[in-house]
């Protein structure tokens, strides 16, 4: 049994790699600041001898030395999942400073605190977005140059920097995770919850940003959960990065449109706006090259529009739960 630090612990994809770290035994200790989170998702963990849990801002450092000096305290840490970070890219565009803070200075700061606690691996959740606009190119691991349009991808693609700085420097193992478009529950936010709940208040319209030729891959949360642990495990190397997500084209967002429509209120009319960009620092298409995950061992079970329509069954079940 180990003890793992989740940030952004209250998160979408945090709740998800909580309870299966407990399912293997794991101790965990989430923080998270609330500015994205749910407290509610830890309700439901709270009876569990094996989690803990604090409302703490990574971005100030002397918050976070304080939380994880108390941990320590009870023994070593055997990781840092860094999952902490502004998830809401257009606003981010509107206030650099959020990204600085939430997802930049987090990471920071976590690297400052691994150094003083002697915290051997951080598993690094990184995006998709670090890339930039490339167009119908495949993108894998090692394509250049790295230029993101969103402030989110920016801050992140300097955390990934910092990382690496931090392995030459004293860091014994990091795994980065660039993650594609997730989806599932329990959801908050993004493309389908969105939909549902659009569809839920006009059930005879759905209203769609851009033309909907967007196209993304997207993965289920249990999946990319089981990728990253899966890394976690049998990446050798001490500066490992791995694109995760299906070796799929992606799906459009008019296919997910139609798939939400259908479910929700079939007959709706999707009404698409101009445009083939959804919003200012939106990257309207990728398609990943997972050739390096696939050689370790890992595959998804679903492509990007079985993971749509599984997650919008999940988020449709979510969403009349809170009526």
């Amino acid at each position: 049994m180990s003890l793992h630090v989740l940030t952004g612990g209250a998160g979408f994809i945090a709740t998800n790699l909580i309870r299966r770290l407990i399912d293997l035994g794991e101790t965990v200790f989430a923080l998270d600041d609330m500015s994205r989170g749910r407290p509610d998702f830890w309700a439901p963990l709270q009876d569990q001898p094996r989690f803990r849990s604090a409302i703490v801002d990574c971005a100030d450092l002397e918050a976070y030395r304080t939380a994880l000096d108390t941990t320590v305290n009870d023994g070593g840490i055997a990781a840092i999942w860094h999952l902490a970070a502004n998830s809401d890219i257009p606003a981010g565009i509107a206030d650099p400073r959020i990204d600085l803070q939430r997802t930049f200075l987090t990471t920071f700061n976590t690297l400052v605190l691994m150094r003083e606690f002697s915290i051997p691996t951080l598993n690094f959740a990184s995006s998709s977005a670090i890339y930039g606009d490339h167009g119908e190119t495949v993108i894998h691991e090692d394509i250049g140059p790295l230029e993101p349009i969103s402030n989110y991808g920016a801050m992140k693609l300097a955390s990934e920097a910092q990382i690496r700085a931090a392995v030459e420097a004293f860091l014994p193992k990091a795994n980065v995770f660039r993650f594609p478009n997730v989806v599932g529950v329990p959801a908050t936010h993004g493309v389908l919850i969105d939909f549902v709940d659009k569809l839920r208040a006009t059930p005879h319209r759905l209203d769609v940003l851009g033309d909907g030729t967007q196209r993304k891959a997207y993965l289920d949360v249990e999946e990319l959960v089981d990728a990253m642990l899966f890394i976690a495990a049998q990446a050798q190397g001490r500066h490992n990065v791995f694109n995760v997500g299906p070796p799929d084209r992606g799906v459009t967002v008019r296919e997910i449109a139609e798939a939400v429509r259908d479910r929700v209120s079939p007959g709706a009319e999707i009404r698409y706006g101009t445009g083939g960009r959804g919003w200012v620092g939106d990257v309207p298409r990728f398609r990943y090259a997972t050739d390096r995950l696939a050689a370790l061992g890992w595959r998804p079970q679903h492509d990007s529009i079985g993971a749509v329509r599984r997650a919008v069954d999940q988020i449709v079940a979510q969403e009349l739960g809170r009526r």
